[in-house]
């Protein structure tokens, strides 16, 4: 009999320990739902005496590590059998996931890349004894950030359980431990509740210290001020104390406004860096006294966040010891603060060798500035970059605490992947991180599929410079839309304010030149990209191929459609300026076909279970640019072609043998603006 395998099939029996945790129990149920999906049947439990997989805890201090778990193989009754011991319930959940993906064929992303496992009838693996190693990190895990995809998804608000299950899910097998579960969503949405039953940690957004309500939620008639009620602030800290106790928590201490900006917008009476650290240090200590008064050795972060920053840095803000201080990248992959409106100081946000820890880092994967981020494509910084700068993070002691912001997960899981073999091992090869993710996911043609992953970030509009001046999915909308409302309000005579982040102070007709400079070449790049990315999806067969439409055929068209919508509008706008309405008209119509393309990209990708998933897009919003363009069009045909809405057709479409004879009760029906956009367009040769 073969002793060197390990064979599984529909008769394989698991006995799982006794009374387990639900984090366990969810853990296991994961397991017998994949063993379904390979072998076609339900997973029998039994007892220790026949069961082919045995689960329990480690009872004899075989692993010394948190988290930690074991596989070895023995010999029972004449078969081998598998044993799974963990340290403690995350052990085991990390185990039992551990086996789905190692027997069963259970990839951690496999509900975002639409790859369930092959159905087998046998199953033969090596029979080699495995233990794992401790993470690189110790908290590590996502903050489901502007999830507006999750939002819209469902008929459903806040989103359904079962959304938040497969997302904590893909975040387990991660080797994930940590999350705080969405933004700012109502507490009865059963988000935490469904993180803490699977095992997680729970954390906060730093605008919510504790996790506490937002004060003016709770008390809308109230002065949001510590120093005139504390006495409710420190209700809402100790009724999010009381209520979160039981469950596993990193809780968050902080003090900033409501609505996510400095206090002191609704207490101006704090007009001083001292006054202002000096109230925040106060509240912090506050919220720790209270919270190791019911929690003695409660873990503890901060967030080291916009104005926090600077006012840690000139020695205005202390912190009780053993808190983790949270140092935040800029959105676009660089270890300094990020851009505030206008201004970007790019101050390195990195603890000092010399200071106390312990530290951890806030990073993006994705981000939503109303600039230039990424929110609805992957963040097109190379690899090589991100990589060096949590790398050098962790060197610098920023190694306790590694939160992303994730976003929707869906469009952003390549980076994703790389942040999680950070966490698990401190360290990737960046140059070959493309190949091995499309050996993975695209083994029909990986090294086309890594070029057009490296493509991708190489095609992308640098606008600034440094190397992480990289324009995301925002930069066509947002700048467009801005644009727009400036002409339509007459405001051309001065620099958009709004713009001078990306085009420093030129005027407001060398604003828009800017933009297109920029974004024409861009149409060429990503065209040539898609051309790529088409080449090689019709080499690819099955879910490898449907998901790298939907992850880069998607992306690369969403950008080429929104560099041209953006370059056209530009022309647009300067053949206004310049008085030339008719073509100002057409090319506004040109750039809205632009833009409506990426609402076609969007559509494209919504197939099967990912319908309407793209339907809440709030952010980036490529129906609202669509709206504005077409708002714009419409404003000009009330120069020429205004009151009658025929003088252009009449004008440049009418044979000259009709516009002396014809009769207005038969001519006179305006045309559509699709319909005299197209002709005008073939009249002027556009």
């Amino acid at each position: 009999m073969d002793i060197s395998h390990f064979i599984l099939n529909s008769e394989t029996t698991l006995c799982p320990p006794g009374n387990p945790s639900l984090p366990v129990q969810n853990a296991l149920d994961i397991f017998a739902r994949d063993f379904g999906k390979v072998f076609r049947t339900s997973l029998t439990f039994g007892g220790p005496e026949r069961a082919q997989i045995q689960v329990g805890y480690d009872t004899g201090d075989e692993l010394d590590d948190p988290e930690s778990f074991a596989v070895r193989f023995d010999r029972h009754a004449g078969r081998t059998v598998l044993k799974l011991i963990g340290k403690d319930d995350l052990g085991l959940v990390y185990g039992i996931l551990h086996l789905s993906g190692t027997l069963l064929g259970v990839d951690p992303f496999w509900f975002w890349a639409d790859r369930e496992p092959v159905p087998r009838t046998e199953i033969r693996v090596p029979a080699s004894d495995y233990a794992s190693r401790p993470h690189r990190v110790r908290f590590r895990g996502w903050f489901i950030n502007d999830e507006v995809c999750l939002i819209g998804w469902t008929d459903h608000y806040p989103p359904p359980r079962n959304v938040w299950a497969q997302v904590f899910e893909t975040l387990l097998r991660l080797g994930g431990n940590l999350v705080i579960p969405g933004t700012d969503l109502p507490r009865n949405g059963g988000q935490a509740e469904v993180a803490s039953q699977m095992g997680l940690y729970l954390t906060h957004h730093h605008a919510e210290p504790l996790g506490a309500e937002m004060f003016f939620r709770a008390f809308p008639e109230s002065a949001a001020s510590f120093e005139r009620n504390g006495g409710l602030f420190e209700q809402l800290w100790q009724e999010a104390i009381e209520r979160q106790k039981d469950r596993n928590v990193v809780w968050t201490l902080g003090f900033r406004g409501q609505g996510d900006c400095p206090f002191w917008e609704q207490d101006p009476e704090y007009d001083t860096p001292e006054r202002r650290g000096a109230l925040i240090s106060r509240a912090i200590r506050r919220q720790y006294d209270m919270l190791q008064a019911v929690i003695p050795g409660a873990p503890c972060l901060t967030y080291l966040y916009g104005e926090i920053t600077e006012l840690y840095r000139q020695g205005h803000i202390t912190f009780p010891p053993g808190v983790a201080k949270i140092w935040s990248d800029n959105g676009y992959g660089r270890m300094v603060s990020r851009r505030q409106g206008n201004h970007s100081m790019r101050i390195p946000s990195l603890p000092q060798p010399d200071e106390d820890g312990p530290h951890g880092i806030y990073y993006h994967a994705t981000f939503h500035d109303l600039q230039a981020s990424s929110h609805l494509t992957m963040l097109p910084v190379s690899t090589v970059l991100l990589v060096d700068e949590l790398e050098t993070a962790f060197e610098a002691g920023a190694d306790d605490v590694l939160l992303i912001n994730c976003g929707n997960v869906r469009p952003h899981v390549f980076t994703l992947d790389v942040f999680a073999s950070l966490w698990r091992d401190g360290k990737i090869d960046a140059a070959l991180a493309p190949l091995t993710f499309s050996r993975r996911y695209f083994a029909g043609s990986p090294e086309r599929a890594a070029a057009c992953l490296e493509g991708f970030i190489d095609a992308a509009i640098s606008y600034g410079p440094h190397e992480d001046d990289r324009a995301g999915d925002e930069f066509y909308h947002h700048p467009a839309r801005s644009l727009v409302g400036h002409v339509m309000r007459g405001e051309t005579r001065e620099p958009a304010e709004d713009l001078l982040w990306a085009t420093d102070r030129l005027p407001f007709e060398g604003q828009v030149a800017w933009f297109e400079a920029l974004s024409a070449p861009a149409i060429e790049r990503f065209a040539a990209l898609e051309s790529n990315c088409l080449e090689t999806a019709a080499e690819l067969t099955g879910c490898e191929a449907t998901f790298f439409r939907d992850l880069m055929l998607f992306q690369v068209r969403f950008h080429r459609s929104g560099a041209t919508g953006l370059a056209l509008l530009c022309r647009s706008i300067d053949a206004f300026l310049r008085k030339c309405y008719p073509q100002a008209f057409v090319l506004a119509s040109q750039s809205l076909w632009a833009f409506e393309e990426a609402l076609s990209a969007m559509t494209a990708a919504e197939h099967g279970k990912w319908r309407n998933f793209f339907r809440a897009d709030w952010l980036t919003n490529v129906r609202i640019t669509v709206y504005s363009v077409n708002a714009l069009r419409m404003f000009y045909r009330s120069f020429g072609d205004n009151p009658d809405y025929f003088l252009w057709h009449k004008q440049f479409l009418m044979p000259e043998s009709e516009k002396k004879i014809y009769l207005e009760n038969t001519h006179r029906n305006p045309p559509s603006d699709d319909d005299l956009a197209r002709r005008l367009q073939e009249c002027f040769g556009m």
